[in-house]
């Protein structure tokens, strides 16, 4: 493994270029910018998890507008924020968004704790996300080590150890603090956080980087190279999967649907969904006796998850409301169903 260096070149500072930078190219029209809020911080660092910034745009205003500040999600109930998060994905995070509500209520008089050692204690915030509140709201000299943030230093650095070794990703957390700004922390650590943000975002993306326009690009060590796109280094990569499940599309002649919430963790973790099976056949045991002449098949189709292509076979069937199908769940009327946090394929299938 090639030594690496605590800075590229003597007497420059990255924390600097990267202040001067932001302030004259870093974005500035996003809905959760321009502000040291730690509620909207919070909200957007979960949001952004996997998940990229054009979709997050709408579900970010759309949860300020019902849940304006971290009182008024704390009273919610998790149905009512799941539905709201219903196709954002990766759906124990709203589970821990609601939780977290609730810790800072009770526990913190509804006010988020200041440090990023404190802000870990909570659930869902990880030492990355505690460090971007830390750091934007209360200018915390603390690192973040975000996708993008690991793509900028990897290759300003030269850092071509695996990340996917916890002692090489902790090396590139320490090298982070190091390379953080030292004066002025009130202005400079949140101009800082959110320019390297940016940097990754727009111009040191994974393919294609903007090195000519780079403000780092004198001393950056993978331009120097002329191989950006080899940096980060992680061997050890998701591999997907591929999973059929089949869902029992029952309802009764006047719109009730037989629904139930799907467990934690698993796919579509806290939502109301049809009852899930396995096989066609098992579906069909689950039927009381004397309906299965009344199934329809509708074509299968694919829903992509991140790590995982999911084929999805739909079975309709309109049951009279006195049979119950042998699957955990209940009959639920149109005008509960229609106000319940569902996954984006069956709420598209149902409501459009």
């Amino acid at each position: 493994m090639t030594r690496q260096p605590e800075s590229p070149l003597t007497g420059f500072s990255l924390a600097n270029a990267i202040g001067q930078w932001q302030k004259r190219h870093g974005r500035r029209d996003l809905p959760w910018q321009n502000t040291r809020d730690p509620y909207r911080v919070w909200l957007s660092e979960i949001m952004l998890q996997q998940t990229q910034v054009a979709t997050v745009q709408g579900y970010f205003t759309r949860f300020l507008a019902r849940f304006p500040d971290v009182g008024s999600l704390a009273e919610a109930s998790l149905d009512q924020v799941l539905r709201l998060w219903a196709g954002l994905g990766y759906y124990s995070r709203a589970s821990n968004l609601h939780r977290c509500a609730q810790q800072v209520m009770h526990l913190h008089a509804g006010i988020f704790p200041r440090s990023a050692e404190q802000l870990q204690t909570l659930p869902g915030i990880g030492r990355s996300t505690a460090a971007a509140i830390a750091s934007l709201c209360f200018a915390e000299r603390v690192a973040i080590l975000d996708g993008n943030v690991k793509r900028v230093l990897t290759r300003y650095l030269g850092f071509d150890a695996d990340l996917a070794q916890a002692a090489n990703t902790r090396s590139l957390w320490d090298k982070a603090t190091d390379l953080l700004p030292h004066d002025d922390l009130q202005t400079q650590m949140p101009r800082y956080t959110q320019g390297i943000m940016d940097l990754g975002a727009t111009l040191c993306t994974s393919k294609k980087p903007m090195c000519e326009v780079c403000p780092l690009k004198l001393q950056c060590r993978a331009a120097a190279i002329g191989k950006p796109e080899n940096f980060p280094v992680k061997t050890r990569k998701l591999k997907r999967s591929v999973q059929s499940i089949w869902l029992l599309w029952a309802q009764t002649a006047e719109g009730e649907l037989w629904l139930s919430q799907r467990p934690t963790p698993g796919v579509w973790a806290g939502l109301y969904c049809f009852a899930l099976f396995e096989s066609r056949a098992s579906l069909q045991a689950a039927l009381p006796a004397g309906q299965h002449h009344r199934l329809h098949d509708l074509p299968a189709f694919k829903h992509v998850l991140t790590h995982k292509d999911l084929y999805l076979h739909l079975v309709q069937v309109v049951l009279p409301d006195t049979c119950v199908p042998d699957a955990d769940g209940a009959w639920f009327e149109r005008q509960h169903w229609q106000q319940m946090g569902l996954p984006a394929p069956i709420k598209k299938l149902l409501i459009g």
